[in-house]
């Protein structure tokens, strides 16, 4: 079951569970599409992985299956980040 994270990871944009900006690596690692696209050119700064929408939970489906409270907020370091982004962008995700 998806977590359904809360926020953007690096600008920390609200991401409720009906958020239609909301995009997730394997790992469940959370964006907002603004960041995935304009800073991290759909490269996981957490994995390298590349981003796919996160699907919405259906409103009657979160009381029994709720999204996370908890928001994880860790800016990405850009000097760090531009050395993987280098490394990855120009590989297909599902080739890295």
């Amino acid at each position: 079951m998806l977590e359904i994270r809360p926020s953007c990871e690096n600008c920390d944009t609200d991401l409720p569970p009906e958020a239609t900006n909301a995009m997730i690596c394997t790992y469940e690692c959370t964006f907002c599409s603004d960041c995935v696209t304009d800073i991290l050119h759909n490269v996981c700064p957490n994995c390298g992985g590349g981003f796919e929408k996160r699907p919405v939970r259906p409103k009657g489906q979160l009381g029994k299956n709720p999204a996370k409270k908890t928001r994880l907020h860790k800016p990405i370091k850009q000097h760090e980040f531009n050395l993987l982004r280098k490394k990855w962008e120009d590989i297909a995700p599902e080739k890295r």
